[in-house]
């Protein structure tokens, strides 16, 4: 593809002014984002985790922010759980420890080859060479009322990452994956023609799906403060648990991340290959692509506050790379405008404030599209496209340590993320690239996270929505993946527009690290959605090295 040809020759041209040390990145969904969370708000002023919202992270600057925490002269409280939790952050991140590494090693290692490092099943770790791997386990059985199949996830594979002469990074994700996901899933899989999150997909006993999931990347600098990372996995834009610009929901993709941080700025860039909309047929065929372009910029003014602005561009030249949507500066709408406004744009702010090192409020402000003389006569005209989120953490809640909550309210007006045609539309993959119920919706989350000991995890999850969805074969703006131009009108498009569906999604899940990495964990969920019988799931499994698997929607 064009896309791969450019990023590649871009790369090489970039390669030769490697500089400095480069990191790999913490899979999203990892444990170390649970303790991260909690000194970026402790702290409050630290201009490195200020920009934990452009994730994955890295596992160099944590490993800076963690070994300086002494040196800060902030004197933050810190209980025993949190202590513990970054001793094993840095176990988990060992290669950039420049400190004591003391505890991180086995009194016997097994066999005098594996777990050398307790977090690491085979490690090399030279002056010049860095090399972990590690098996990749997930297997979980539940049991849905009203429903005869065994619920599974059933995932074994490997990862591997490793640095060469602290210059250049890589690491590589595979696994080989069935499930049988609950009934609601299933219906959602049918009519994506998609496994949440995931890409191709097989047929397995009936009512199961088997696929890969395979990822990997190169990182590297090309200056002191300028980090490019390629290849194909995903990334996430927001301080929420929800994204309304850039989510982990859909499937990998092929990227290119140009991040450069100096003083209190952190400018945020992403190049990506995506996959239009499609159907599948009954033999294979070549997946048509379109291309996306994100822009992320950063300030910490003060550091206690961090404001954010962003754009991105869907441009729907089916397998055609636009190259004037090469130019690093942000605001493509210029661009888009002088290529005649073909494409799908759209803009964003975002602003982040850390109090009393115990408190942590959000935004997001999501435009696609915005007329301020239609949007004041409140006629519910469909061209006002905007989302909105709101949310606030609160760690060591009520005086009780390590109880984290977090709240957090989405709001997606109808037809936002849509577009013209099923190019340019915000997806990849017959997937949202932003929030997983797409638009026209209001949604209400709230979340208890904690931790009593060190191995010991405790969750519990309340997803609410209500969104308006589509009556009588007419556009309502909630299904993103319909061109705009089939709406049924003009205005009274208002969020639950058409037929109101309610839904509660509330979970609970308790975790117990036998060993390092290696989770026992039980679980229930309980789903309620409008004409639905009430969906109740109990479930028992464990995972090794890997993020748990959920459907919260």
């Amino acid at each position: 593809m064009q896309f791969k040809k450019t990023a590649i020759s871009a790369l090489l041209f970039v390669c030769p002014f490697i500089l400095s040390a480069q990191s790999t990145y913490i899979p999203r969904g990892s444990k170390e984002y649970s303790i991260l969370d909690r000194l970026q708000i402790k702290l409050g002023k630290d201009t490195v985790l200020n920009f934990l919202q452009n994730q994955p992270f890295s596992r160099h600057e944590m490993v800076k922010v963690m070994e300086g925490l002494d040196s800060t002269g902030q004197n933050i409280k810190l209980t025993d759980v949190d202590r513990y939790n970054i001793n094993d952050a840095l176990m988990n991140s060992s290669e950039w420890v420049t400190g004591s590494k003391e505890g991180f090693s086995p009194k016997k290692p097994f066999l005098k080859i594996f777990y050398k490092n307790k977090a690491n099943f085979f490690e090399v770790d030279n002056k010049d060479f860095y090399l972990s791997v590690n098996p990749v386990l997930q297997l979980r059985a539940g049991k849905e009322n009203d429903n005869s199949d065994l619920l599974f996830v059933n995932t074994r594979g490997v990862v591997i990452r490793g640095l060469i002469a602290k210059r250049i990074g890589f690491q590589s994700y595979i696994t080989d994956n069935q499930e049988r996901p609950p009934l609601y899933v299933r219906n959602r899989i049918d009519s994506m023609q998609a496994v949440p999150g995931e890409g191709f997909y097989k047929p397995f006993k009936t009512t199961g799906y088997d696929y890969f999931d395979a990822r990997g990347y190169i990182t590297f600098n090309a200056a002191k403060f300028i980090d490019f990372q390629f290849g194909y996995d995903k990334n996430f834009i927001g301080d929420g648990y929800r994204s309304l610009v850039m989510s982990d929901n859909s499937n990998s993709y092929l990227f290119l991340r140009v991040n450069t941080h100096v003083w209190r700025l952190n400018y945020n860039i992403l190049y990506m290959e995506l996959t239009n909309q499609f159907e599948k047929g009954a033999e294979d065929f070549l997946l048509p692509r379109k291309y996306a372009v994100i822009h992320h910029l950063n300030v910490n003014a003060p550091k206690w506050l961090t404001l954010g602005v962003m754009d991105a561009i869907v441009f729907g030249r089916a397998d055609h790379f636009d190259f004037s949507y090469l130019n690093p500066i942000i605001f493509l709408r210029a661009a888009e405008q002088q290529a005649g406004s073909p494409d799908n744009a759209l803009i964003a702010f975002d602003v982040k404030a850390n109090v009393a090192h115990s408190l942590q409020l959000y935004s997001m402000i999501l435009i696609d599209e915005l007329k301020l003389s239609e949007l004041k006569a409140g006629n519910g005209w469909w061209g006002n496209k905007f989302g909105i989120q709101f949310g606030g953490k609160y760690i060591d809640a009520f005086g009780i340590k390590n109880l984290d909550l977090q709240a957090e309210f989405n709001w997606v007006r109808p037809f936002t993320y849509s577009h013209t045609d099923s190019v340019a539309n915000y997806t990849h993959y017959n997937q949202a690239l932003a929030h997983p119920i797409g638009a026209n919706f209001r949604e209400l989350i709230g979340i208890a996270r904690y931790q009593p000991a060190p191995k010991w995890r405790f969750e519990g999850k309340l997803i609410a929505y209500l969104q308006g969805t589509d009556t009588a074969g007419m556009n309502f703006g909630n299904n993103i993946f319909l061109p705009y131009t089939t709406r049924a009108g003009e205005y009274g498009f208002h969020i639950g527009s058409a037929v109101p569906a309610k839904c509660v999604n509330f979970s609970l899940w308790a975790d117990y690290e036998w060993k390092e990495n290696f989770f026992i964990e039980a679980s229930l969920t309980v789903r309620r959605y409008t004409g639905q019988p009430t969906n109740t799931i109990p479930s028992i499994g464990i995972r090794w090295n890997i993020a748990r698997r959920e459907y919260d929607y």
